[in-house]
Formats: structure tokens, C-alpha cells, sequence
């Protein structure tokens, strides 16, 4: 990234938003910080940002509906922070549209681990490839913008990890992807015995596609092996 990282901070603690603001900022970042969804809407309507760090517990409206809300409509990474460190709130901030999952407390210099290692995919994609799209079935992956396209022209917008696992599939069509696959394509790591995040995001993936979970055409489950995009896909240049 050729320009310092923008990122917006939403927490209504302002000692921590102080704390990370300095910090980032100390790394090269250009970082707004705000205490609540009313006001995150605000500047989010002025200005633009490479990546959201949201705290899940706010006032007003909670971190978990900001995310699903904001998901509907960008496809903005987004971070998501929470004092609780149970294992659901993680899967209900993914399922919503969360890119990671950081809970509090925590060391500064992880959460910029994860900062600098969420950008480095993103742009790893935006520049890695002279495809514009991956057609398959009735839709369309577009690269560059993330996005799913219908047969109609309708744009799906999809989180960071969603289109990181659904270019995945689509650049390995009818081959079985192992979930340590699939989460080394998301997040540059193996999954742990106990990790959900990779079947959280496939069951994202098939309600944005209209896939029947219960008996999916498209990105089929293979017992003890992962899943399969299960349909020819043609490169568009």
C-alpha cells in the first residue's frame, strides 16, 4: 500500500481509543478513532478507510449489528474486538460479516499484527492477478472490486475472508480443499481441532449464493476431506 493505511477505531472507552490511536499512528497509520455506531456512521459517510477496528460491546447500537449493517453495503475489512473471549461471540462476529476476531484484553502489537496482516491479503489479491473475474454457474467473482455478481447483475458484496475462500474455491473447481487449506487462503494459517471459522464462512458463502445447506449444488461438504466448488469455472480477462 502505496499510502499510509487508513483505519477508524469504534470504542467507547477513550482511553483505549487514545492508547491505540497513538500507537497506530506511531507505526505509520492515519487513524481516526470514535466512540460509538451513531458517530462511526458519520465519518464513514465523509471520509474512506482501508480497515474498522470494532469493539462489539458499544452504546446504542451493538458492534455485532454495526458489522452486519455495515457488511451489507462494503466490504471494508473489519476487526472485531469484544471483552468477551467466548468462543460463539467469535462465531456470531464472523457470521456477520467480521474479518477477524480479537478479544480484549490484548497486546497492541498483535492487534497490529493482525492489521498489518489483513492489508498485506488485501492487497496480495488486488495486485496478484491480470483476471478481472471467475464465472461459474450463474454468477461472477469479481476480482478487483471482491464482489459477487448475478446472472441479473446484482452485486453481492462480501467480507475480506468471504471472497478470500470463495477465490479459493473458484481457482481450484471440482478439488476437494482440506479446511487447513482453506483457512491458510483466509488468514496465512491452519486451522486449530477446535476452529469453526472456516465452516462459519462456507455457511455465509452458500446463503449469498442461494445454496441449500442441507443439499448444496455448489459448494458441496466432502466428509473427512472439506469442501468442493463443485461446478467449471471460466477465468475472465
Amino acid at each position: 500500500m502505496s499510502q499510509a493505511p487508513r483505519l477508524l477505531i469504534v470504542d467507547d472507552d477513550p482511553d483505549l481509543r487514545g492508547l491505540l490511536s497513538d500507537y497506530l499512528s506511531g507505526q505509520g497509520m492515519t487513524v481516526a478513532a470514535v466512540g460509538d455506531g451513531d458517530a462511526m456512521n458519520r465519518i464513514l459517510a465523509e471520509q474512506s478507510f482501508d480497515i474498522l477496528i470494532l469493539d462489539l460491546m458499544l452504546p446504542g447500537t451493538d458492534g455485532l449489528t454495526l458489522c452486519r449493517d455495515l457488511r451489507s453495503r462494503s466490504s471494508m475489512p473489519i476487526l472485531m474486538l469484544t471483552a468477551r473471549g467466548d468462543e460463539l461471540d467469535r462465531i456470531i462476529g464472523l457470521e456477520m460479516g467480521a474479518d477477524d476476531y480479537l478479544p480484549k484484553p490484548f497486546n497492541p502489537r498483535e492487534l497490529l499484527a493482525r492489521v498489518r496482516s489483513i492489508l498485506r491479503r488485501v492487497d496480495e489479491k488486488r495486485n496478484s492477478s491480470s483476471l478481472r473475474a471467475l464465472q461459474f454457474a450463474d454468477w461472477r467473482l469479481e476480482l478487483g472490486a471482491q464482489h459477487l455478481v448475478d446472472g441479473e447483475g446484482v452485486v453481492t458484496p462480501l467480507s475480506g475472508g468471504e471472497f478470500k475462500l470463495m477465490q479459493a474455491l473458484a481457482e481450484n473447481p471440482q478439488r476437494v480443499m482440506s479446511r487447513d487449506q482453506l483457512m491458510e487462503a483466509m488468514n496465512g494459517k491452519e486451522a486449530g481441532p477446535f476452529d469453526r471459522t472456516v465452516d462459519v464462512m462456507i455457511g455465509r458463502l452458500r446463503k449469498r449464493l442461494g445454496d441449500d445447506a442441507r443439499e448444496p449444488l455448489l459448494i458441496k461438504t466432502i466428509r473427512s476431506g472439506g469442501y468442493m466448488l463443485a461446478c467449471e469455472v471460466v477465468p475472465v480477462r
